[in-house]
């Protein structure tokens, strides 16, 4: 069998990985002509580590990465914390792996080692995807620059404006959800001692929240702030932003937060998008995965996981397939997946509300709705079944 991917993102890069791990061969055709991630933060629950432990690539992951003390909220005003969960041990304890905070660009690199370890020339760059064709025997992915690439399976793992799930259904990209999120990355020696702590924070507060965590070995702060009700009229998904746009849309927000903006070395704007869940991956000899699938808002940290996860069922539902089994492996592979990431985008979407509640205007406020939104019964029931998950052997 010989499966073809559109997009070296983390997701196509984990599905090459598992599939070459299990003898199937793989091309990834990626648009960029050099192969890199946007420097930013991401973080990987315990459910992505045991597929990337599976994929050969945590260990040294791990040695790169942090593993945070606990996760909690901080009201956006006064900076008052509320325990959200543990993690170090705890999480270990409870679900096999730990909880890291990662450098996006640590995890892609550790992907493309991987793959390149099991096919040296398996990846192929300055190659964007421009449509498809396929029949009873197999399925071609077309280039821009003409060439035509004929395999047995192809899959879309080219994001969120994804060219193989809109020649399959017409357009369906996302948009703009009227959010627009800022990141940095601050050199934790910059920062206030009482700031240098490998912990995860969320502010909270009516309207926007900051999400903070360390990077590298504790060598890098991640600031992410998101704020609600903007408009975006850039043309593509990100700009430069300036330091004083950035404390405007924060003013009045606790000084920690201020300082974070103040010490940023350069400050980067995303459109936030969103988009609902499709009822449909699979076509054929054609199927999704990542954000092609389930673009989601970035407010349950799991947009990476779950496509690192696609990657390993998919390799799975095709593992000892003939070519004549590929569509009915591909709809396996849909039924194993759909319905969870379904349920993972619109958590996402719905904690934005949790986020931004006009009930955090006040400490008082702020109590009592923490009280019934995150204490440790509501907290158990929105992350357990995400943490929990074993892509590794669960019943496909």
């Amino acid at each position: 069998m010989h499966v073809l991917i559109a997009g070296g993102g983390i997701g196509g890069l984990a599905a090459a990985a598992a599939l070459l791990q299990k003898g199937i061969d793989v091309d990834v055709y990626e648009q960029a002509t050099e192969l890199k991630e946007v420097g930013a933060g991401i973080q990987i629950s315990p459910n992505g580590n045991r597929v990337l432990d599976a994929l050969g690539v945590f260990q040294n992951l791990r040695a790169l990465s942090c593993d945070p003390e606990r996760k909690e909220f901080r009201l956006w005003n006064t900076g008052r914390p509320w325990p959200m969960f543990s993690l170090g041990k705890t999480v270990v304890e409870n679900y096999g792996y730990p909880y890291l905070t990662v450098y996006r660009p640590d995890l892609h690199g550790a992907l493309a080692q991987r793959v390149r370890e099991l096919k040296p020339d398996a990846i192929h760059l300055g190659c964007p995807a421009a449509g498809l064709a396929q029949d009873e025997g197999g399925v071609q992915l077309e280039l821009k620059d003409g060439r035509s690439i004929r395999g047995d399976v192809l899959i879309g793992a080219d994001g969120v404006r994804s060219v193989v799930r809109n020649t399959l259904w017409g357009p369906t990209n996302p948009e703009f959800s009227g959010m627009v999120t800022w990141r940095s990355l601050i050199p934790m020696e910059l920062l206030p001692a009482h700031m240098q702590v490998s912990v995860g924070s969320t502010w909270i507060g009516p309207g926007g929240h900051v999400v903070t965590y360390p990077l590298q070995k504790s060598k890098i702060m991640n600031f992410v702030a998101t704020m609600e009700g903007r408009s975006w009229n850039h043309s593509g998904g990100s700009a430069p932003g300036t330091t004083e746009e950035c404390l405007s849309d924060f003013a009045g927000w606790h000084e920690d937060v201020l300082t974070m903006i103040r010490l940023s070395p350069s400050l980067l704007k995303w459109a936030l998008a969103c988009r609902d869940p499709i009822a449909q991956w699979t076509q054929g000899r054609v199927s999704l995965l990542g954000d092609a699938a389930h673009a989601t808002l970035p407010f349950l940290a799991q947009g990476a996981v779950h496509s690192i996860e696609d990657g390993l069922v998919l390799a799975r539902c095709l593992e000892g397939v003939a070519s004549t089994g590929v569509p009915a492996a591909l709809q396996r592979y849909e039924a194993a997946r759909i319905e969870r990431t379904s349920r993972m985008v619109r958590g996402a979407t719905a904690n934005t509300e949790r986020f931004h509640s006009k009930e955090l205007v006040t400490e008082e406020r702020a109590e009592k709705y923490l009280q019934s939104e995150w204490s440790q019964s509501p907290i158990f029931e929105r992350y357990d079944w995400l943490y929990r998950y074993d892509a590794v052997n669960t019943p496909i």
